[in-house]
């Protein structure tokens, strides 16, 4: 079920807004209502994978008893690394097998050894962050941030929770607990606020991503002998504008929807595409990951405690795993280990050469950089990121049949990039903001969100469904 589908603007999300406001008055009944909602969400799309999550919960809510009842380490540490590697377990099947499998039966055919059946395995969606969610009440209860759940129903509701439930914001147990503990009535301020910022999502997903990628794929479906430096270009800039439109509107649509029930979500994204090193840009970007990465791979592995060689290999490894955490395949690994050896470059000498340059300029080569990097992201396999940037490197690349680009794909393209100068731009204004613009005219800007957002709801129910690209993690 999509936040965009008809059934969830038209039916299940107003049954179930409805249903909390007018049965909620009790703090019961709000948790019971969300849950259950939560639930119906979820096995919607996946009524088989519901039944392992409900079983990981329970374990989760075992060990995590067990970890705040013993004075001791040792068992502390057992109990912990057991709920943690059965979580990871989950990943590691659902998500790796195939991977694995296929790499192993490539290795044994090219020693002439015989095969091995390679699995088909569904994906569950949100699976990666279900886990990593999962995972950090764990290490919350171990470290003594927080305590148990004071109910696994609560608990359940957090894992569950229906707006970030699919594509996240990762949401750490300790930032969201005492929320889930009072469990606060929303008030027509949420309302206004949340479904505001949901519309802003819809028109993201459905006006500006959802166009781009029919873009991203036009060119990316071509076999790349066929294109030129041109095309090249177009198709990972297509891209880049897709990803960031997407995954920030699904961003919007969860944190919109949590407001409207009263909770308060953390912000995930913070204008990426105006930073000015790849630190400040992974800063900006997918903001709830980063935060993940810091708290819960890079301290455990030593931070910066333990000499220089050791950051830097600490910094590698975090985003090395960030790019194997996006997705099983060799394109995403390499797309993490890329991003790595930025960071390590950026904590070398590469923010300090860049501080030197007017900001506007640092952007720019900034943006090559995560250009470059999305590249590999988008691609169905390294060869064919290989192609497309040699392509992109040769201006002088003509492409051997004509491919026509249709004009609204263009024009969309310029509006994103339009957009995303304005908000390089309005660093330059002391005291701007987005968001208290919008309050200062209120009326104007309301009044062309809901505009565009029935607009995106016309272009929605007219075109086939885009899924989101974050569904596939």
């Amino acid at each position: 079920m999509l936040f965009y589908e008809p059934l969830f603007l038209f039916l299940f999300g107003p049954a179930v807004y409805l249903i909390y406001l007018f049965f909620g008055e009790v703090r019961l009944r709000r948790v019971i209502i969300l849950f259950a909602a939560s639930v119906i969400f979820y096995a919607w799309s996946e009524p088989v994978f519901i039944f392992l999550v409900f079983a990981s919960v329970a374990l989760d809510l075992y060990a995590a008893q067990k970890i705040a009842a013993s004075s001791e380490q040792k068992p502390r540490k057992l109990w912990l690394a057991l709920g943690v590697v059965a979580n990871l377990a989950i990943l590691v099947y659902y998500k790796y097998t195939g991977f694995l499998a296929l790499n192993l039966d490539a290795l044994l055919k090219a020693l002439t050894l015989p095969g091995i059946n390679i699995p088909q395995i569904a994906l569950p969606i949100g699976v990666s962050f279900i886990v990593f969610e999962k995972i950090t009440y764990l290490v919350d209860v171990y470290r003594g941030v927080t305590a148990p759940a004071r109910a696994p129903l609560l608990y359940g509701l957090y894992v569950f929770f229906f707006p970030k439930l699919l594509a996240g914001p990762i949401i750490k147990y300790h930032d969201i607990a005492r929320q889930f503990d009072e469990m606060p009535h929303a008030d027509l301020d949420d309302f206004v606020i949340g479904f505001s910022r949901f519309m802003l999502g819809v028109v993201k997903k459905l006006l500006f991503a959802d166009t781009l990628a029919s873009g991203a794929d036009l060119i990316f479906s071509h076999d790349v002998s066929a294109l030129g430096f041109a095309e090249a270009w177009a198709g990972v800039l297509f891209f880049t504008f897709q990803i960031y439109f997407d995954f920030s509107g699904y961003s919007d649509m969860a944190i919109g929807l949590a407001r409207m029930f009263g909770f308060r979500l953390l912000e995930n994204f913070n204008m990426p595409y105006v930073a000015t090193s790849i630190t400040d840009f992974w800063r900006r970007w997918h903001i709830s990951l980063t935060s993940w990465i810091r708290e819960y791979l890079y301290f455990p592995l030593g931070g910066n405690r333990r000499g220089e060689a050791r950051t830097y290999l600490n910094l590698w490894i975090c985003f090395f795993a960030s790019g194997l955490w996006h997705g099983a395949a060799w394109t995403y690994i390499a797309w993490g280990a890329y991003n790595g050896v930025f960071l390590v470059l950026d904590r070398l000498f590469l923010v300090k050469s860049l501080q030197r340059l007017p900001d506007w300029c640092a952007n720019i080569v900034t943006m090559v950089v995560v250009i470059v990097g999305w590249t590999f992201f988008r691609a169905t396999s390294l060869s064919q990121a290989g192609a497309l940037l040699a392509l992109m490197a040769n201006p002088w690349a003509q492409s051997s049949m004509e491919i026509a680009i249709p004009e609204e794909y263009i024009v969309v393209a310029l509006i994103a990039a339009a957009i995303c100068v304005a908000q390089r731009l309005s660093l330059y204004v002391k005291d701007f903001d987005w968001v208290s613009a919008a309050q200062r005219y209120a009326l104007a800007s309301n009044s062309a969100l809901s505009l565009l957002f029935l607009a995106a709801l016309a272009k929605g129910l007219a075109d086939p469904f885009k899924p989101f690209i974050y569904f596939r993690f």
